[in-house]
């Protein structure tokens, strides 16, 4: 039997993001979850849906949709049974639909049975905003391992609309008049009256802003930690796989922290210094 890796289970500004290795190629599953709201985003369940409920019933998450970065039977294995249970729709880039209805001849190269199929609610395409809760991602099609690969990037502001709900509990006051006006607003008004020492007049440094949180990249199969995806399965290309890598994820942000479909977490900046098939040509 396998040993098990711990699952990565980490909840920072405002995102719940577990990752667990699943089935017996260890399929990176993530669930994408927003604290507030409970709903949440599954990518690439391939296996122990068990596992994948229990995590999901443990966060109060309530599942909104289910997402395969691409058709090979080590991630979508599980796509049945946890739209059974959730309800959630199933969304798969077109171009992999075929990859998905043969999984016969894919069990059959495995020596494995093959998963029940369910049918694919919404077709992805390049430049889709899939949303939930306050966040939102991404579609980035890149085909190479499979025709209809995709990618996930949640930019640095994907939870914009908690931000603008903290932006607007500035502290408000009641002026002479008895009408609202904000602290500072107040300040500034007193200090043209000329009713604040020079002192008091004297503006407050500001505190220093945390970081802005960094961008995330779920890659699937295109991108590894010092990798990349095969090509040598059906509809592989490395012409292709080539193009999405350096026309598209690697323009990405150096800070981008990636999630593979397999394997280690990584960054876009070590990749594209680091990973020997993106040197510079």
């Amino acid at each position: 039997m396998l040993d098990r890796l711990p699952a990565l289970n980490a909840t920072h500004s405002g995102l719940i993001h577990i990752t667990i290795p699943v089935g017996i190629l260890q399929c990176n599953c993530s669930i994408i979850g927003d604290p507030e709201t409970r709903e949440a985003l599954v990518v690439d369940p391939g296996d122990e849906v068990t596992r994948i409920l229990d995590l999901i019933g443990r966060h109060r998450l309530k599942v909104t949709a289910i997402v395969s970065t691409h058709a090979h039977i080590d991630h979508v294995g599980g796509l049945s049974k946890l739209h059974q249970y959730t309800g959630a729709p199933v969304l798969m880039h077109r171009d992999d639909l075929p990859l998905y209805q043969a999984m016969d001849v894919q069990a059959s190269f495995l020596g494995v049975m093959p998963p029940e199929l369910t049918e694919i609610d919404q077709l992805l395409k390049e430049g889709d905003v899939l949303r939930w809760g306050s966040f939102e991602a991404q579609v980035i099609h890149t085909p190479g391992h499979s025709p209809g690969s995709v990618s996930l990037f949640l930019p640095h502001n994907a939870g914009k609309v908690s931000s603008a709900e903290e932006a607007s509990k500035t502290p408000v006051v009641l002026d002479e008049n008895g009408q609202k006006i904000s602290i500072s607003d107040l300040l500034n008004k007193l200090e043209r009256r000329g009713g604040l020492s020079e002192a008091a007049s004297e503006p407050e440094p500001e505190p220093e802003k945390p970081a802005p949180p960094a961008p995330q990249l779920f890659s699937g199969d295109t991108l590894f930690a010092g990798s990349i995806g095969r090509t040598d399965l059906w509809g592989g290309s490395m012409e292709q796989i080539m193009d999405s890598l350096r026309s598209k994820l690697m323009h990405l942000p150096d800070e981008t922290i990636v999630f593979p479909g397999h394997g280690p977490v990584t960054q876009i900046g070590q990749e594209r210094e680091l990973n020997p098939f993106l040197r510079p040509e």
